[in-house]
């Protein structure tokens, strides 16, 4: 269990500082049968993908639901609501529409719309191990912007472009299930040429507030023996520079542009257009040591014994529903090492997700989690990190990908049978907070 939440306020951040939530089209909208089938439909129809056997079919409902949702926001104060588009939705008929409402149910209720264009619903029959899925991705941006772009000032581009490739394409325990190593090394490639076409695309359309929303954790070595510095800066390469370098930098790490497909170079160009923040989803640091020679159980996950590093378990730190370890100031470590890092290539940076998974309805550990990384990104804001914005992961509970309905990420609780949302103590302390910010 985690410590109850402090009872000293949560330090003044500076006027202006955006707070908000977030969520997914796919782990929220349901109405499936009224869109095109994405990578995740045909995934979770597939036995044993899925933990608990579910499906998003109907998730929680929102796309019928927003009204009562928006409410929720609005009673909740947020400054902003973090969705995406669903990719397959947006191109079926009348998917437009949908978003068309819910930005204007937003921005009635004086809550900041804040999309992001891709998380994770590839539309089935398109492949990130091709490049013509990158110029297909432009094309969708502009279709949105276009549509939503006279009431949208803040976009975001992809989510999680390294989560995509590593468990959807190199490891198989997400859509579209591949297992391809190091071989899935493209799909990162492609999903970030995507992103400066996306990028190009929103500047065309008149777009002044463009991020995207990369996932970062601190990489600790098991120990200081030779084997482990080496496993360690290697998977530290994989997981947040392959992912940052080409955006901040406009290159790739040493040795990884070699492995990259195309005219790396004329890519890189467009890879890295300029960004107005950089978005951070922060959950836990990843402490990684030199392979054992076997398969290991990890997170949830299974990784095989030929990659080049262990992932070790985190000691003596409480662990969340998943099990993942609650390291609030790693959070700080990150942000502070990326400044010494990238300098002033970094831009602002917005936290665009963190949040745990606990059970029940009085979740004072989901309290005390949010107590301490707000805490932590304070401390990285005083040490000198401009930082911009921060949203909780979620809003509500949600189809949690392959763990299906058994993980709850939510400030609001969901009843999966009758869908019918109740705040969690989590939404009331959210609130208050928020409040005393003001």
């Amino acid at each position: 269990m985690i410590r109850r939440m402090a009872t000293n306020p949560i330090p003044q951040f500076p006027a202006g500082f955006l707070w908000g939530v977030s969520t997914s089209a796919h782990q929220i909208e349901g109405a499936a049968d009224e869109r095109a089938p994405s990578v995740w439909d045909a995934f979770t129809a597939e036995p044993g993908r899925v933990k608990d056997g579910s499906t998003a079919a109907v998730a929680c409902d929102h796309f019928h639901r927003y009204r009562e949702d928006v409410a929720l926001l609005a009673g909740l104060g947020v400054d902003a609501y973090r969705f995406s588009v669903s990719w397959p939705r947006v191109h079926s008929p009348g998917g437009l529409d949908f978003y068309d409402r819910l930005v204007d149910e937003l921005c009635a209720a004086g809550v900041r719309p804040v999309p992001t264009l891709f998380h994770w619903d590839l539309p089935v029959g398109l492949d990130w191990l091709a490049r013509d899925t990158a110029d297909r991705f432009a094309h969708h941006t502009a279709t949105v912007a276009e549509r939503l772009g006279d009431r949208v000032g803040t976009w975001i581009t992809l989510n999680e472009p390294a989560e995509h490739t590593l468990l959807g394409h190199a490891l198989g325990a997400h859509a579209p299930g591949g297992r391809l190593l190091f071989d899935a090394l493209p799909v990162a490639h492609h999903q970030l040429l995507a992103h400066g076409l996306a990028v190009r695309a929103l500047r065309a359309a008149g777009a002044t507030d463009v991020g995207i929303a990369n996932s970062h954790g601190p990489t600790w070595p098991a120990s200081h023996a030779a084997a482990d510095l080496e496993a360690a800066a290697f998977y530290d390469i994989l997981l947040n520079r392959l992912f940052a370098d080409p955006l901040l930098l406009g290159r790739y790490p040493e040795g990884l542009d070699g492995l990259m497909p195309g005219d790396v170079e004329a890519d890189l160009e467009i890879i890295a257009e300029p960004l107005d923040w950089y978005g951070v989803n922060y959950y836990a640091p990843t402490r990684v040591g030199a392979p054992q020679g076997d398969e290991i159980e990890f997170g949830g996950l299974t990784l095989p014994a030929e990659l080049p590093f262990s992932v070790r378990e985190i000691e003596d730190r409480p662990v969340t529903d998943f099990g993942w370890p609650v390291v609030p100031e790693g959070l700080t470590e990150l942000l502070t090492g990326f400044r010494e890092r990238y300098g002033d290539r970094l831009p602002p940076v917005v936290i665009t997700e963190n949040g745990c998974s606990y059970p029940g309805l009085d979740d004072q550990d989901r309290i005390s989690y949010l107590d301490g990384h707000i805490r932590a990104l304070h401390d990285a804001l005083t040490a000198g990190v401009d930082v911009r914005g921060y949203f909780v992961w979620s809003l509500l509970d949600n189809f949690e990908w392959a763990e299906g309905y058994a993980r709850r990420f939510g400030l609001v609780h969901v009843d999966f049978a009758t869908l019918e949302r109740t705040p969690k103590a989590s939404y009331a302390w959210f609130r208050e907070v928020l409040r005393a910010q003001r």
